[in-house]
């Protein structure tokens, strides 16, 4: 089962999913052992086509780190943070966590966009 670890301890995704905010970009870290790394992009492929037939999904993107590392970020855009909780709570998506090879984990957390005057708009 992969485990589970908070991006931020102070505030982690099971308090995040209370906030109702819309839109919301969900950025999950992943790290996996590297004998794993096949087994891991298998279900992680399987869990984006749940995710992506889900009501208020919009975008899903896996990157891999540079070099050896084998770290991943997964970056998903989401209609609401109502609709995240739906799909992440979803029974059949929680029942597909036992899946992940046992050496990975996951580091979930909510972001919204920000404007910054002349950088970039929300």
């Amino acid at each position: 089962m992969t485990l589970l670890r908070p991006l931020d301890p102070a505030f982690p995704i099971q308090q995040q999913l209370a906030v109702e905010a819309s839109p919301v970009i969900l950025v999950n870290l992943f790290t996996v052992a590297g004998d794993d790394e096949a087994d891991f992009l298998r279900i992680w492929r399987d869990d984006a086509a749940f995710m992506k037939r889900q009501p208020g999904f919009i975008s899903t993107q896996l990157h891999r780190s540079v070099g050896p590392s084998t770290t991943y970020l997964n970056y998903a855009v989401w209609e609401s943070t109502a609709a995240f909780r739906a799909a992440f709570t979803h029974p059949d998506f929680q029942a597909k966590l036992s899946d992940y090879p046992s050496s990975a984990v996951a580091m979930p957390h909510l972001f919204q966009k920000l404007a910054v005057a002349d950088i970039c708009v929300a």
